[in-house]
């Protein structure tokens, strides 16, 4: 058993790869993987930021690697695939987490924006998890875990793409946990709430905005990458393997706080 083995986890050695690995979410999720005894592999479109990513948290390199990889790009997600595959081992976990945010509003946002974005969020996704995957299916285990958002459950406006991107990618994740379930490959997904990292770094650096958006956190705190970077090592172990097709929200209560929003005179 893992827990009499010290492994409680059961992802000793386990080879987890994390697209959009070098920064923010991805590479939270890498430390924590490797924090419980793991390996990884970064993927992302550069390889240098990706190695400079890699050094703070291996910095002998002795437990990750990392590759090159455009999501956007077929031919570049199946040679990434095929590299780790024949240079690093077998994947056990894919973490979905490549992402952009292309804003604006409806009325006036340029197709060619709408499908930049649909490209990475959900068609990269797509890309990553057949590829990956493939070897995955072939010998009956594995883990997907992606990166949606609370935005893909409740509408945030004038962001283009992203709401309907990442409900989307949350109705993938449950249609790969329907086919590949009985196949031994289990797909899950995590939405962050309010998270400060790379993607919402401006919004925190105007004066007030924090205390602003903390109000509305039950928690009363905006989360860090690492928070949801938890939740995620959990739905790629051992523990959760009766976890299938799932959505695990990491937000410190928001989306269940709407009607504490909303004034009611007399209470």
């Amino acid at each position: 058993m893992a827990q009499e083995n010290g492994d409680w986890l059961g992802l000793r050695d386990r080879l987890c790869v994390v697209t959009g690995g070098g920064r923010g979410i991805g590479l939270a999720i890498a430390r924590e993987f490797l924090a419980v005894g793991a390996r990884v592999v970064l993927l992302g479109r550069s390889a240098p930021g990706l190695a400079a990513a890699a050094a703070t948290i291996d910095p002998d390199g002795s437990r990750s690697s990392v590759r090159a990889c455009d999501v956007t790009d077929t031919a570049s997600v199946a040679e990434a695939a095929g590299w780790v595959e024949g240079t690093v081992g077998p994947v056990d976990v894919l973490v979905n987490n490549a992402a952009v945010m292309r804003p604006g509003a409806l009325d006036t946002l340029d197709p060619a924006d709408w499908q930049a974005q649909l490209d990475v969020d959900l068609t990269g996704c797509l890309r990553t998890a057949q590829a990956f995957g493939a070897g995955m299916l072939a010998r009956g285990s594995g883990a997907l875990v992606h990166i949606s958002s609370i935005a893909g459950s409740n509408v945030q406006p004038s962001s283009g793409a992203y709401s309907a991107a990442k409900a989307a990618l949350i109705m993938l994740s449950h249609q790969l946990a329907v086919e590949w379930g009985p196949r031994g490959v289990r797909s899950n997904v995590v939405s962050p709430g309010l998270v400060e990292a790379p993607m919402s770094a401006a919004f925190y650096a105007v004066p007030g905005i924090r205390e602003r958006r903390e109000v509305f956190v039950p928690s009363r705190r905006i989360g860090t990458p690492e928070d949801s970077a938890a939740a995620v090592v959990f739905l790629a172990s051992a523990r959760a393997s009766y976890i299938n097709g799932e959505e695990i929200v990491v937000d410190g209560g928001l989306r269940r706080s709407l009607m504490g929003h909303i004034p009611r005179p007399g209470y």
